[in-house]
């Protein structure tokens, strides 16, 4: 049977060739973007906040995510379990979940701070924002390590292992998203809902007021585009398995397809930072017109950053 779904599995080369030059477009798109994005975080701002700590760990695990990209789609040409493999696909989900992790960690932030602003000078500093950081990755390195572990037991850790039975480590994936998503759902709907009530005393802090709003929608609509079709289709593969070729194959697509699309999170992420940060759009201004020092007006943009 095994061998009767690998035959039936492979895409036509038209197919095969546009999934090529997307991943090429998205790899040399998003290396530039977000090369451009750790460059201005790191060298050009002057002043560490807690947006800014978070968005320069996103930057990193997005581009490790990139680097591991090639590696990992080059080990979806076998259906062993090699060394490469494992590796690559280890970088690769580390990565996604990370980036899931920091965006969950910018909506609570924010939340923190528009709904709950007195405590927020007790919840919100970049000490703090930066200690929160180093526990996503230690947390989603250990669960990495837990699910190839528990993939070693099922039968193997790589994506197009057939042997592999999938249970435990679909179970890491779904936890690893539903319970980012509520909490980044919650959080943006409690924000706008605290941006309307806002009163806005000139025509200035509306437009300033309708732009957060904006932004906030744009971020949920991103996450939820990205991560949420690769992640319903893992959860109607781990509600009714895939125990035949025929489920196999229509999995194997549709996991292919929406993991592709997964992949386009790391170039919008790096578009957003525009939007985000005030302070990174003069800092990136100021790097493209001038050499004269940035001086920080992160404290005159509005307290969502």
């Amino acid at each position: 049977m095994n061998a009767t779904c690998n035959s039936s599995s492979t895409w036509p080369d038209s197919i095969t060739y546009i999934f090529t030059t997307y991943s090429a477009l998205l790899l040399v798109l998003g290396l530039l973007l977000n090369g451009l994005a750790l460059w201005v975080f790191c060298s050009r701002m002057h002043q560490w906040t807690e947006t800014r700590v978070y968005m320069t760990n996103l930057a990193v695990a997005d581009l490790c995510l990139l680097c591991s990209l090639p590696f990992m789609l080059y080990s979806l040409r076998d259906t062993s379990d090699t060394p490469i493999c494992q590796l690559s696909q280890g970088i690769y989900l580390v990565n996604r979940y990370m980036s899931i992790s920091l965006i969950t960690a910018i909506a609570v932030d924010r939340y923190v701070a528009v709904r709950h602003p007195i405590r927020a000078r007790e919840l919100r500093s970049p000490r703090q924002a930066a200690a929160v950081c180093v526990t996503l990755w230690v947390v989603v390195v250990i669960s990495l390590v837990v699910r190839w572990r528990l993939g070693l037991q099922e039968g193997g850790f790589c994506f197009r292992n057939h042997s592999r039975q999938n249970s435990s480590t679909i179970a890491f994936s779904l936890l690893g998203f539903y319970l980012p998503l509520a909490i980044v759902v919650f959080c943006s709907l409690q924000v706008v809902t605290a941006l309307a009530q806002r009163p806005t005393s000139d025509v200035g802090q509306t437009e300033a007021t309708r732009k957060a709003t904006h932004m906030v929608w744009a971020n949920l609509a991103v996450f939820i585009f990205c991560f949420l079709p690769l992640h319903v289709v893992l959860t109607v593969q781990f509600s009714m398995g895939a125990n035949t070729c025929a489920a196999r194959y229509t999995f194997s697509r549709a996991l292919s397809i929406t993991s592709r699309l997964s992949d386009s999170n790391c170039c919008l992420d790096a578009i957003c930072y525009y939007y985000m940060a005030k302070e990174f759009q003069d800092a990136s201004m100021s790097a493209m017109s001038s050499n004269t020092p940035h001086k920080s007006q992160d404290s005159q943009s509005l307290t969502l950053t």
